[in-house]
This record gives structure tokens, C-alpha cells and sequence, in this order.
């Protein structure tokens, strides 16, 4: 079977297309991967062996600019036609679209040539580009049990989970180290709240035995190490972590922000999180939701992300070492992802 897989836009959308890729190809099947031209360089480094990679003329078209969002639609526009053109002599089996605006062409295209077209929702609220190709759509595959947003009612929708990269799988379920240690992160960009109130507030801290591993701005490094080192809290500050899996693992307690990739991490290897979503992003605040009705930890938006909050939070859960074990048990969901995703598509 030839499965046409369409991602893009960033590594959260990539990285789950990726890995379903892999797995398609190791059961034998023809796989094509597009993707626009943001991301085409991660995609050619990690896609599987075998794997064709198309490249789509698309970006998103939430700029505030008139002239750039005609210009955004314009291109997706033309990548469409191109795709629906392409399929008349390289028509795919089905077609696998994994969210964003790179996504838009391969769905119109399989629609127009009635394929089986599968799309994958990474949020716990559906997206702006996803709600809009829902109507070409078989089935919508969910990263969360719940979806905000889905208004059409003849799209299947089916549970999948979002699929993890392999070193998150071989920790899945790892049992709280209890060793008192702290991760910051606020993703590959950082997040200035973070920076200005979690130092403030482990300096507040009845408490200061902790090590805080703390993940921002390139720009912020210096002056975050010297914040930490001036009031003797033992501290790691990087611009960048290299080995996610294995800092989370290491952590008793995580401060981040809530994309979907970020919330299902956190729930495939167990560990308790409180979560800060971006606040001109419904998607991250729906995400943070979920994760905090399972009872793993706290979902606060960022106006009640306060220094005194927070520091009140942290005195609680690090003096009751217990109820981290608590959470990080509740935490917890199984990640099958790939494999659901792969059998519902060969179906």
C-alpha cells in the first residue's frame, strides 16, 4: 500500500508524523512524506529509510497583515492544485494528514480523487487548519480522549494518542527518582514568565535543598546562572536539553509550558507538571486541562502565575515528597500511539 503522509510547520506536527512513517515502512508499505520548506531539512535528516519526501509550497496564515494572509492562502492555494494534478499519476492509498497549513493541499487533493484520508489532532482543542479540512476527512485521530471544537458530526473520530520519539517509550512509566530536582522549560524559545518568576520564587522557598535544571533564551543564560549562583541555589542553565527523556525522567517536578508534545511527554514517561499555557493559545490551555483533570498536577494561567503562588505551590509539594509520588502515578497514560495510528490506517 502507498500511504501519502502530510506534516509541517513545526517539529511538534513532524516529529508524530515521523514516527508513524517508520512504522508503516517496516511493515511493508510505500511511504511518501510532504512537507513545506520550513521543516523539509528535519524531515530529510529523520525520515525513514525508503521514504520519498515531497516538497509543498505553504505557511500559516495567522499574520496580522492582510497582504500576508492573501499571500499565505494564495500558496496553499497553488501547492493544492499542484498535489490534486500529481495524484492523477502518483495516486497514494491513503493519505495521513498531521495537522497545519502544509497539511491542506495533500487533504484537498485526496478529496478531489475520493482517498481515504486520515488526519491526526495533536491539540485537546482543534486547530484552525484541521477544523477546516475536517470536512474532507474520514477519520480524525485525537492525541486526548476529549476534543474541543470538532463540529462535524460525520467525521469517525478515534482516540489514538500522539506518538512519543522511541527514548521517551523506553522510559515510559519510570518510577519518581525523589532526589528533590526541579526542570524548567518553556520549549525551544523559552518563556520569559518563567525566567521572571520561578527563580523569585525558589529563592522564597522554606525549602532551597533543591536543583533546578533550567532551559531558556540563549539570551538569559548568563544572568539566570549568576541570579541562582548569587543566592547559592544549586542550578543548571542551558539554552538548549539534548536528552529530554532523560532530564524528565531525572526531575521530580516540571514547570513548562503545555504544547501538545510537551503534555503527552510528561504523560508517557509519569510525571507531575505544573503547566503554564501560552496565553494568546487555546490549544496549550485545553492541553493543560487534560493533563491537570487526571490529577498529574496544576494547569495556571500565566496573569495567576505569580511569585507568591508559586512559591507556596513548590513549599507544599517538595515538603510532602508523597504527593509527587501521587501524581506522577496519576500522570500516567499508556502510549500506543504509533502502532493505533498504523493499524487505523491500514484498515
Amino acid at each position: 500500500m502507498k500511504v501519502w503522509i502530510a506534516t509541517g510547520g513545526t517539529g511538534g506536527h513532524v516529529f508524530p508524523a515521523l514516527s508513524v512513517a517508520e512504522e508503516l515502512v517496516k511493515r511493508g508499505n510505500k511511504v511518501v512524506i510532504s512537507c513545506d520548506g520550513r521543516v523539509r531539512e528535519m524531515v530529510k535528516k529523520n525520515a525513514p529509510q525508503g521514504a520519498r519526501i515531497v516538497h509543498v509550497w505553504a505557511s500559516g496564515v495567522g499574520a496580522k497583515s492582510k497582504i500576508k494572509q492573501i499571500w499565505a492562502l494564495g500558496k496553499i492555494g497553488v501547492s493544492a492544485l499542484a498535489l490534486t494534478l500529481r495524484f492523477v499519476v502518483d495516486r497514494p492509498s491513503r493519505v495521513v494528514a498531521f495537522g497545519g497549513y502544509a497539511s491542506v493541499p495533500a487533504v484537498f487533493a485526496a478529496h478531489v480523487w475520493k482517498i481515504p484520508t486520515f488526519l491526526h489532532e495533536q491539540n485537546a482543542a482543534i486547530g484552525r487548519a484541521n477544523k477546516f479540512v475536517m470536512r474532507w476527512v474520514r477519520t480524525l485521530m485525537t492525541s486526548f480522549p476529549n476534543v474541543a471544537g470538532i463540529t462535524n458530526k460525520n467525521t469517525r473520530v478515534v482516540y489514538t494518542g500522539l506518538p512519543v520519539r522511541r527514548d521517551f517509550l523506553d522510559v515510559a512509566g519510570a518510577p519518581l527518582t525523589e532526589n528533590g530536582k526541579l526542570l524548567v522549560t518553556g520549549g525551544s524559545l523559552g518563556a520569559q514568565i518563567l525566567d521572571d518568576v520561578v527563580p523569585q520564587a525558589i529563592v522564597a522557598m522554606k525549602n532551597k535543598k533543591i536543583f533546578v535544571t533550567h532551559q531558556t533564551r540563549p539570551e538569559n543564560v548568563e544572568r539566570l546562572q549568576k541570579f541562582y549562583a548569587d543566592n547559592k541555589i544549586h542550578a543548571n542553565v542551558l539554552s538548549f536539553i539534548h536528552n529530554m527523556a532523560e532530564t524528565i525522567v531525572d526531575a521530580d517536578l516540571v514547570i513548562g509550558r503545555s504544547g501538545a508534545s510537551t503534555v503527552v511527554e510528561l504523560q508517557t514517561i509519569g510525571r507531575p507538571a505544573i503547566l503554564v499555557p501560552l496565553n494568546i493559545n487555546p490549544d496549550q490551555a485545553a492541553n493543560a486541562e487534560s493533563f491537570a483533570k487526571n490529577g498529574g498536577g496544576f494547569a495556571i494561567e500565566q496573569s495567576k502565575f505569580t511569585v507568591k503562588w508559586l512559591t507556596a505551590t513548590l513549599n507544599d509539594l517538595f515538603d510532602n515528597p508523597a504527593r509527587l509520588v501521587k501524581m506522577a502515578q496519576k500522570a500516567i497514560v499508556a502510549n500506543n500511539a504509533v502502532n493505533l495510528i498504523a493499524d487505523e490506517i491500514l484498515k
